[in-house]
């Protein structure tokens, strides 16, 4: 059985990574009320990413390493491999951001192209590291990433432990597995709710075949949750312990990035997909909404 299915200790994995990521703050917005805001955007590299990504090239050891990434994972593991000297690959899926494919060579990575969506890109992932000798780190199917992700989730209870549900944008999963794990250690109730674009909705229908389901590429504005399936890793976990799973359009996710923006929250449209989620559940009681990126076009990735 997977370590992070029983009782990883959250705690040591945030002491781990703390050189490397910052603690971010929980922001408000005048006009919504009830709801905090969790500003991974305002994380290093521009996104949660970087935690999961600092906790897998720590805890897997020296060599270079190998990532698919829409974007902001690879950013993440660009900017890690930077600071402990480790070669670093990343394959891009067509389609992907061009503005975050330079943040990523800027880093001094090297980027490949993948002529397909994210399963065909994962697949030459593995391929490149086979050849080259390099590691592969997952997006989001990896114990050490979803640990890493926790975190984000362990830092919004600990500042607001009276929080009745949390908000999380899902693509892969391994920020929504690590929002299930770091609630399971909460000392209270918390409800955890994922937020799917509705496009990609590979979770709710997973949940509800009972088992992985892999869907077409899938076409929506929020580029970092194109995932085609449940991660190995998060999706036993996620169906063990998230209450709820809500699909959203591309217009609401339009419509909660500009009410951030208005507010002077940088969100990318996958950043504002946990906000257009809460405001079609109506976020009763105390929520939380992770903002789990902000490198638009307009914003460079920043160290």
């Amino acid at each position: 059985m997977s370590p992070t299915t029983t009782g990883t200790d959250l705690r040591a994995v945030a002491a781990r990574i703390a050189g490397y990521v910052r603690p971010t703050p929980l922001l408000r917005i005048d006009g919504l009320p009830g709801i905090v805001f969790k500003a991974e955007h305002l994380q290093r590299g521009g996104s949660f990413k970087s935690r999961g990504a600092a906790n897998a090239l720590l805890g897997l050891g020296g060599g270079d390493v190998v990532a698919g990434s829409s974007g902001n994972h690879g950013i993440a593991v660009a900017l890690l491999g930077r600071a402990l000297g480790v070669g670093v690959t990343v394959v891009m899926a067509e389609g992907a951001s061009s503005a975050k494919e330079a943040a990523i060579r800027g880093l001094g990575a090297h980027v490949r192209h993948a002529a397909g969506g994210v399963a065909e890109r994962d697949r030459l992932a593995r391929e490149h590291a086979r050849r080259t000798g390099g590691r592969v780190v997952p997006s989001s199917d990896h114990e050490l990433v979803v640990a890493g992700q926790a975190t984000v989730t362990l830092e919004v209870l600990d500042d607001a432990p009276d929080t009745d549900v949390v908000y999380v944008p899902t693509g892969g999963g391994g920020l929504l597995a690590g929002a299930c794990l770091a609630a399971e250690q909460h000392d209270r109730p918390v409800r955890v709710v994922g937020v799917e674009p509705a496009a990609a909705r590979r979770y709710a229908r997973s949940l509800a075949a009972d088992r992985p389901v892999r869907i077409p590429p899938p076409d929506t504005i929020a580029d970092g949750l194109r995932a085609q399936h449940p991660g190995e890793v998060p999706f036993p976990i996620i169906r063990r312990r998230v209450d709820d799973l809500v699909g959203v359009t591309d217009e609401e996710i339009t419509h909660a990035m500009r009410l951030l923006h208005g507010a002077g929250i940088e969100a990318e449209p996958s950043g504002s997909v946990a906000l257009a989620g809460a405001l079609r559940h109506g976020f009763p009681g105390r929520a939380a909404v992770v903002v789990s990126g902000g490198n638009n076009h307009t914003r460079k990735a920043t160290p």
